[in-house]
């Protein structure tokens, strides 16, 4: 009960305050935009960039970490795809948007805060390595599928598939932080303390920013649609994912406390925002995707407190 009221609550008030803001308060749409667009385009950056640049690569690239959290997302991302082609009978392209939503956990705004919240600023290592290449490697893998799903038939070359999957990466503000972090820790040329100061006061505002406009955007999300899929696939994210993720962890890879914190954590949050603009960009399964943020990062409040209680 410690850890659901000084660890999960504090980080799902602050949404709450989001929400009851956008819902009574009278917090524009557009006011909300305005501090999800600071804090993805620019404070979470930050974020990610000075992480990258201080981190210790050797020793935060484990294998068996990243192993135990990307085999268990990629499990996610399977049942979700055959969820909804066999169970569902839905096409390729709204089962590819269902399988993005049991691959895309909401590692940065949910995953670090409960991470440090429960264990220290000390025990984020494991879970900036996996953020590392999360974006990066999801993206590439949902735009790869549905591209080739959409254009069976149209004769689109490799080339131009390549450049676009590339395009839509790349201009990602996350991912370019992540680059830039990468680009000074490997390069070993540091940065004058006053730039750091300045990075500092930046993303000390970025997760409670983060948090508050997701609360806002939530207030958007009705639950609607099939609640059998919503359903199915809030508990693939909430259950599957961190489930595989956990035996990997420790029957296979028998992974360290602090790496086994960071894999499981990170692998039980709720279905990112970027599940529902990945759905909305191809403008596929919208209701179910937007619908299962929702409601399983309401569950996400029970069941990471029984995450926590299991790990050691």
């Amino acid at each position: 009960m410690t850890a659901l009221l000084d660890v999960i609550l504090p980080v799902f008030l602050v949404i709450g305050f989001g929400y009851v803001a956008a819902r009574w308060l009278g917090f524009k749409d557009s006011s909300v935009d305005g501090v999800m667009h600071f804090a993805q385009g620019f404070a979470l950056p930050m974020l990610l960039f000075a992480s990258i640049a201080r981190l210790d690569l050797g020793r935060a690239y484990d294998a068996g970490l990243m192993l135990s959290f990307y085999l268990g997302a990629l499990s996610g991302f399977a049942a979700g795809f055959l969820a909804g082609k066999l169970l569902f009978r839905r096409p390729a392209t709204d089962s590819i948007a269902f399988g993005f939503v049991g691959l895309f956990s909401n590692s940065l705004l949910l995953g670090v805060p409960i991470t440090e919240r429960a264990y220290g600023a000390a025990a984020l290592e494991g879970n900036f390595a996996i953020i590392s290449i999360h974006a990066p490697l999801f993206y590439a893998l949902g735009i790869t599928l549905m591209e080739l799903a959409r254009s069976r038939g149209l004769g689109l070359s490799a080339v131009a598939l390549t450049r676009q999957v590339l395009r839509a990466i790349l201009t990602q503000p996350l991912v370019i932080g992540i680059l830039c972090g990468f680009a000074v820790n490997l390069s070993g040329l540091g940065l004058p303390a006053i730039a750091w100061s300045a990075v500092d006061l930046v993303i000390a505002a970025a997760l409670p920013a983060a948090l508050f406009g997701l609360g806002g955007v939530l207030f958007r999300y009705r639950p609607e649609g099939d609640l059998r899929a919503i359903a199915v696939l809030s508990a693939i994210s909430l259950g599957l994912h961190p489930g595989i993720t956990w035996v990997l962890g420790t029957q296979v890879f028998a992974l360290d406390d602090a790496a086994l914190r960071s894999a499981v954590l990170t692998a039980a949050m709720a279905p990112g925002v970027n599940a529902y603009v990945f759905a909305n960009l191809y403008g596929v399964a919208k209701r179910v995707a937007a619908s299962s943020v929702l409601v399983a990062t309401g569950l996400s409040i029970a069941t990471v407190w029984v995450w926590l209680q299991l790990l050691p």
